[in-house]
């Protein structure tokens, strides 16, 4: 993988954009590049509030229209300050479902000054199914994509979808046609959800709750916790309707403590998203409801791509490009995930298949927080691992790979935080020190440089743990090496010996 030389500090290709005309708000989303896990590099949001009114008079009104207008002229502006080609536009259901949504489409191609896609309610569940495959690892259960104008529900399982359905229920849907009372909206979402097909096979499997009303409600739902991470995506709430139900109500007397970690804009939606969430849980009753930060416009990115790239591993994918940005040596990581293999492999290590991609991902980011001083490199490490844009891993799994990294900087004995155990079960805390430990092993050895381990191998044999070391390289074994070998080979029961090869 390369680097760009006419932009450091970021992967060579050329930037994308997705501008996405929704119901409630006007967005411009540029990432690096298409790619697997493709990274934002800037997000720009203007709230219209194009659906408003639209399921009452038909129409998108005036004063709505001329925010988005205002918003794409500004957005191409944008584009065009980051080099951006390759602009994508979108435009859902208020657009779609407005007698004067073609009128207003033409306005907009000519303020964004590009093609706009007008998707159609299935075509929009499709994109949302789509962008759930490309943001986690084998999803199984059903999407639900709540916007301003509708909701979007579709089944999926590993790379598969299902047929998916729109249903006029979006939280300013609801507005108008309860007429501003979240207790009449719920017959209207009771209705309009009753024998929804998706639902029926939604039983003891998982809600993937897409959309920017229901990313709030998760942030309400992490603050009133006190919650120790702050990512969004993956996230699982309850559930329980009445929690969700209960979290408003709390809300409006905790809004110092609770609301202000939801924008403005989006508190009046919030009541609205619950309803659709609350009916949905009570229908479908899935094990579990997990946020998805990844829709519609990571769907749009996904398809873009071609099958072999689409099959790779997200998490892999960005481990590896943090490896090659800001590691030492991008090698080393690559090298160590070979060497831990043969560790593991020889050390008969029991490990699943989800377990080895994260010792791989664990290798990749093993010297990623170098640059920080010696002493607040644990620190870092946590920061930079545990809160990271990554898709494809839940939180128990980037806790996992916080803690191994934190013990590669301090040693087994470390002190692992509260925060991580509450999001690490034990025996993952145990297998990532054993992988934080072997990692001390290999950077006494390499300097985190490339090339070094391949030629000191680490196995296990008739009860010991053995290292070997080539003559020209014989100078390494060193007390700290010796002492780092004894403290991994403590962790699984064997003898440490290092040995120079003939």
């Amino acid at each position: 993988m390369l680097v760009n030389p006419n932009a450091p500090g970021r992967l060579a290709g050329l930037p994308v954009a997705i501008v996405d005309i929704g119901s409630n708000s006007v967005r411009l989303v540029a990432y690096e590049t298409l790619a697997r896990a493709p990274t934002p590099i800037f997000n720009e949001k203007v709230l219209c509030g194009l659906g408003r009114g639209v399921a009452t008079t038909g129409l998108l009104a005036d004063d709505a229209m001329e925010r988005a207008i205002a918003a794409l002229r500004c957005f191409r502006a944008m584009c065009a300050n980051m080099a951006i080609r390759d602009v994508y536009v979108l435009a859902t259901a208020a657009t779609r479902d407005a007698r004067n949504g073609p009128n207003f489409l033409d306005r907009a191609r000519e303020a964004i000054g590009a093609e706009i896609a007008l998707i159609e309610g299935s075509r929009e569940a499709d994109l949302s199914a789509q962008g759930v495959i490309s943001g986690f690892h084998e999803p199984d259960g059903i999407v639900g994509d709540l916007g301003g104008g509708s909701l979007e529900l579709i089944d999926v399982k590993g790379t598969r979808t299902g047929s998916g359905v729109s249903l006029p229920i979006g939280g300013l849907a609801l507005s108008d046609l309860s007429k501003d009372s979240p207790k009449r909206a719920v017959r209207i979402v009771r209705d309009a959800l009753a024998g929804a097909g998706p639902l029926q096979a939604l039983k003891g499997r998982t809600f993937y709750a897409v959309g920017g009303t229901w990313r709030a409600l998760g942030k309400l739902h992490m603050s009133q916790r006190g919650y120790p991470l702050q990512v969004m995506h993956g996230y699982v709430m309850p559930a329980d309707p009445d929690i969700l139900s209960h979290l408003i109500e709390r809300s409006d007397t905790e809004t110092a403590v609770s609301l202000s970690s939801v924008s403005a804009s989006r508190r009046p939606l919030l009541s609205y998203g619950a309803v659709v969430l609350d009916e949905i849980i009570r229908l479908g009753k899935p094990g579990q409801v997990v946020v998805s930060t990844t829709g519609v416009r990571e769907g749009m990115l996904y398809e873009k791509l071609s099958e072999g790239v689409r099959a790779s591993d997200p998490l892999l994918v960005a481990a590896r490009e943090l490896n090659v940005l800001r590691s030492r040596n991008p090698g080393h990581g690559e090298d160590l995930c070979t060497w831990t293999n043969d560790f593991f492999a020889t050390g008969q290590i029991a490990e699943t298949v989800d377990q080895k991609r994260l010792r791989h991902a664990a290798c990749l980011l093993s010297d990623t927080s170098w640059r920080a001083h010696p002493d607040y490199r644990s620190a870092q490490a946590f920061n930079t691992i545990a809160n990271a844009a990554f898709v494809g891993i839940d939180h128990p799994g980037r806790a996992f790979l916080a803690t191994a990294i934190i013990m590669r900087h301090e040693g087994t004995e470390g002190e692992i935080s509260p925060q991580l155990r509450t999001l690490a079960s034990p025996p993952a805390i145990e297998r990532a020190k054993l992988i934080g430990a072997s990692m001390r092993v290999a950077i006494q050895l390499s300097c985190a440089m490339g090339g070094v381990l391949p030629r000191t191998p680490l196995r296990c044999a008739k009860g010991k743990l053995v290292l070997t070391l080539p003559r020209d390289l014989a100078d390494l074994n060193t007390a700290r090496l010796q002492n780092r070998l004894k403290q991994l080979a403590k962790l699984i029961g064997r003898e440490p010996e290092v040995r120079t090869a003939d």
